[in-house]
């Protein structure tokens, strides 16, 4: 139909003159918006699936491809052609009859668009197929069809060749060999382009296979390393990433070349000297996975209206929606396709392990036996080949499956890589692993591959490496855990033989949070274990990497690591549900009453020490009495220590920095005393006494009278001796001496901590309600983001507020120009001479991006008042924005709260931020109707700024609609 309206437009008498090159623009533009709109409404109606609709929609770009090359050559050019065909033939002596050489042009699809796929809004890839040395009248016609295309809106991927330039170019770069392999002619000289089609074979038979496969091979790795060596990344490229469209391309590219196969089901029949590489099944999942990716791809471009590949998290819950992915249970429906993307991508994985063995074998022929191949070795059933293990021709997977597991420990114990074809068999052979779940052997291998062997301690690395700190990190030894844990993942046999893992296998969480699925970061925290093992993280993490070296419960330790969310996706508690299921898994693992014990404490505990940390006030002793509580013993502290940063560590690099370290170490300090029989936290007031006694001493070093010394000691309450080190006390003192001394209102004093990761500021003014809101206003409108605070009213009715802060990248904020300007920024808040919520929507104006929009943050209010003995602690969740420290205390304030402190995390883009408060009175706030009313209160604060976002987002897709 849309080609008859095409050729209708273009239609004129035979006397009339050529129709114009404007009037033909607006035909094919209308032609071309009713062909893409076709495929689109009939994808969109499910009455094609994505290959389906790539297949459709290059198909009829073919048919305006063809009314182009006839618009062209018999309208738009038919003149400047006639002219010289005439010309060429009267120098030449061609008869009337003739066929003129240099007049010759073939119209040629290659690369994607070649075998017959075309994405919404991919470049279409043309060759100009031409003659030796082509008249310049068809390179005219060339160059008109190339500009109308542009004018078309249309992005085209072109080359203008003849046969032997083509044959050479190929020759000389893999690329455009690969690019031609699916050359495609669409319109124009037949016997041109067949021509070049036998010239092309004939030179890529002669120029063999290998270095065809290595540069496929090279390309795909450095692709790899540009987009993330991990297919698991909670941000996907789904056509350049690990297993992504254009892995399977490659696939397809070595079958192709070296079989000449154009489909997978091709592959599972027997061809002309070879046996059928993949089985139905496989070829079968190929498919899907293929027509998967397609489909997802076809969604992204129509939601994005662009070549987009990447599925960003504003795309992610639209694609999934389009695709019918809804809630089930608790699982959300973005959840669940994200979910079948991983799953996917690790489809993809197995399937380039299974497949391309085959193929290497086809083309270069059957490994033989190494001669390093000793009689061990050959007992136990394996050899040596290109420098890797593989079972001998006898060994039966299916047979024997315990030789799965042999093979590794093999390939572990002499520290060889696992030969291709040695993969290709364990992955599809993994099924048998589930008959191994009760092998003693079986189960013993496994707990060693996971644990991997106790590295020898590393030197702290040079700071002037060139490697980054994850590329150190990631370079993992032969006997590694985290590499083992790997090749178990990607086979599939960790699954089998610990059912609960396959539930983890691509499951993610949709948040900025975390960076990989969970399966993927819990290989990644035992990566990190290893790390810290052999002393690679001794500068980030020194505690840690202490403890590490006198580990009593090593095993239990790696064991919790890999179990610690075992449970996630399940609903409910996931430490709990997990602790549970550690107490199934430990025996069968042959781990002792004792470490199943340890495993299943750890992972019901797993996020004690981090919520503890930064959630709660570690000076007050009540903490830390209800963690030696729970924890009880030293060796447990030591193990939860270790185990909970790692967990951190392996989310993201980012998540884990000098502050968190900072905090860790505090608690961990404190804990280890009370439970080492030390000094106990309720002996408060001779803590509180030592305090002074420390300051009173290093005061008198430098200098201060006796008076000075005691007014010093008078003004301060028991948490403020209790909250800082002596060095703090004698900076405060000198600080508060000079700011009498001058009579000042108030005193602003900047230390950057670069250990720390943190600036203190330090606040002295005179005390009154709202100080907290007003000082983080002013924090905010310079960019500093508060990450700790301590309120402190001394006696003589001051403030001494600490703030801890970081810039925009989670580091030290110590500019000098902006430490200058937080001071006068303070000073006018306090004064009231600048409108504090103009200015920080005027300084902090940064739009929230639509990937950020995507993740819906629930405003959530927690009120405790078991916590703290002294204090009523707030938890406040909502979604991170500047000045929001300021809009919350504010609130608080307007209820009659008295912050004495405050501790702030933020997990990608939602906030905790925490905050133990006195009312009026100094005391806990026991009434339920107060309580109500402060929980409405900052609800409402919360709720305001997520439905400004929602606003935000409708916004642009109310204006699409309107036009």
């Amino acid at each position: 139909m849309a080609a008859r309206q095409l050729a209708s437009a273009l239609a004129r008498p035979a006397d009339a003159p050529p129709t114009s090159r404007g009037t033909a623009i607006a035909a094919f533009r209308r032609h071309l918006a009713r062909i893409q709109q076709s495929v689109r409404d009939a994808f969109e109606a499910h009455e094609l699936d994505g290959i389906g609709a790539a297949q459709q929609l290059a198909a009829l770009t073919d048919g305006l491809l063809a009314a182009l090359h006839d618009f062209t050559l018999q309208d738009a050019l038919a003149e400047e052609i006639a002219l010289a065909k005439r010309a060429a033939e009267a120098v030449r002596g061609v008869g009337a009859g003739g066929t003129p050489e240099g007049f010759t042009l073939s119209i040629v699809a290659t690369g994607g668009y070649g075998r017959g796929t075309l994405a919404p809004f991919s470049d279409i890839d043309l060759l100009f197929l031409t003659d030796e040395e082509p008249e310049p009248a068809i390179l005219s016609a060339v160059e008109f069809m190339l500009y109308f295309l542009w004018d078309l809106g249309l992005r085209v991927g072109h080359a203008t060749r003849s046969a032997s330039q083509c044959v050479a170019e190929a020759a000389a770069d893999t690329t455009v060999r690969t690019t031609l392999l699916d050359a495609r002619r669409i319109v124009g000289d037949a016997a041109l382009f067949a021509s070049f089609q036998a010239r092309f074979i004939l030179a890529s038979v002669e120029s063999g296979a290998g270095n065809f496969i290595t540069d496929k091979q090279q390309e795909r790795t450095l692709r790899h390393q540009r987009y993330g060596e991990s297919p698991f990344l909670v941000e996907p490229n789904i056509k350049e990433g690990r297993g992504g469209l254009r892995d399977m391309q490659t696939l397809y590219w070595l079958c192709r070349y070296t079989l000449g196969t154009h489909t997978f089901p091709d592959l599972a029949r027997a061809g002309a000297g070879r046996q059928a590489l993949l089985t139905e099944q496989e070829a079968k999942r190929a498919s899907r996975s293929w027509d998967f990716l397609w489909t997802v791809r076809f969604h992204l471009h129509y939601v994005a209206g662009r070549a987009e590949e990447r599925l960003t998290f504003d795309m992610q819950p639209v694609v999934g929606a389009r695709m019918g992915y809804t809630q089930h249970g608790r699982q959300v429906g973005v959840e669940r396709f994200m979910r079948h993307y991983f799953l996917t991508a690790r489809e993809v994985m197995r399937f380039t392990h299974i497949l391309e063995p085959q193929v290497l074998r086809q083309a270069l022929g059957v490994p033989a036996t190494a001669p390093e191949t000793d009689e061990a070795l050959r007992r136990a059933g394996f050899m040596i080949a290109d420098g890797a293990i593989m079972p001998q021709p006898d060994v039966s997977f299916d047979r024997d499956p315990i030789m799965m597991l042999r093979l590794l420990a093999a390939a572990r114990d002499r520290k060889l890589p696992i030969h291709p074809l040695a993969m290709h068999l364990l992955i599809r052979w993994e099924r048998r692993a589930a008959s191994l779940r009760d092998n003693p052997e079986a189960m013993a291998i496994l707990l060693e591959l996971v644990c991997g062997e106790r590295p020898v301690r590393k030197p702290r690395p040079d700071r002037s490496a060139e490697l980054r700190r994850d590329e150190i990190i990631r370079n993992d030894p032969p006997r590694s855990g985290a590499r083992w844990l790997h090749v178990l993942n990607e086979t599939g046999l960790l699954g089998r033989l610990i059912p609960p893992w396959s539930r983890i296998v691509g499951q993610m969480q949709f948040d900025t949070y975390h960076v990989f699925t969970v399966d993927e970061h819990t290989i990644e925290a035992v990566r990190i274990l290893g790390a810290l093992e052999a002393g690679k993280l001794a500068e980030e993490t020194p505690v840690a990497n202490d403890l590490v070296e006198d580990l009593q419960s090593r095993r239990a330790l790696y064991v919790a690591t890999l179990l610690h969310d075992i449970a996630k996706g399940r609903g409910g508690d996931h430490s709990e549900l997990g602790s549970e299921m550690a107490l199934e898994i430990c025996p069968a693992l042959g781990l002792s009453a004792e470490e199943t014990e340890t495993v299943s404490w750890l992972v019901l505990h797993h996020l004690l020490l981090s919520q503890t940390a930064f959630r709660r006030d570690i000076d007050d002793p009540k903490t830390i009495l209800d963690l030696a509580d729970t924890i009880q013993s030293p060796e447990r502290l030591r193990l939860l220590l270790i185990l909970t940063v790692v967990d951190m560590r392996a989310v993201s690099s980012k998540v884990w920095n000098a502050w968190k370290a900072t905090l860790l170490r505090e608690l961990y300090a404190r804990v280890a005393e009370v439970l080492a029989g030390g000094l106990a936290t309720t002996e408060r007031d001779v803590r509180v006494a030592r305090g002074k006694e420390a300051a009173a001493i290093l005061l008198e070093e430098e200098g201060l009278t006796p008076d000075e010394i005691e007014d010093f000691l008078r003004l301060g309450y028991g948490g403020y001796w209790l909250s800082f080190d002596p060095e703090t006390h004698a900076r405060h003192a000198r600080m508060i001496r000079d700011s009498m001394q001058r009579n000042a209102a108030l005193t602003v004093e900047t230390q950057p901590l670069p250990a720390r990761a943190v600036t203190e500021v330090t606040i002295y003014t005179a005390d009154h309600a709202g100080l907290f809101s007003r000082i983080a206003g002013a924090l905010a409108v310079a960019g500093a983001s508060i990450v700790d605070a301590r309120i402190h009213t001394m006696t003589n009715g001051m403030a001494l507020d600490t703030f801890w802060v970081q810039d925009a990248s989670e580091d030290t904020f110590d500019a000098p120009h902006r430490l200058a300007r937080l001071s006068v920024l303070v000073e006018q808040a306090l004064s009231g001479t600048i409108d504090l919520d103009e200015e920080i929507a005027r300084s902090t104006v940064s739009p929230i991006g639509r990937r950020m929009r995507a993740i819906h943050v629930p405003p959530r209010v927690v009120i405790d008042n078991r916590a703290s003995n002294a204090y009523t602690v707030i938890e406040v969740n909502g979604r991170d924005r500047p000045g929001l420290l300021h809009d919350v205390t504010a609130a608080m304030s307007q209820q009659g709260m008295q912050i004495a402190s405050a501790h702030i995390t933020t997990y990608g883009v939602r906030a905790v931020d925490v905050f133990y408060v006195k009312d009026l009175f100094g005391l806990k706030i026991g009434s339920e109707r107060k309580l109500e009313e402060l929980r409405a209160s900052l609800v409402a604060v919360l709720t305001r700024a997520e439905d400004a976002i929602a606003r935000d987002s409708a916004a642009p897709a109310r204006k699409r609609s309107a036009v």
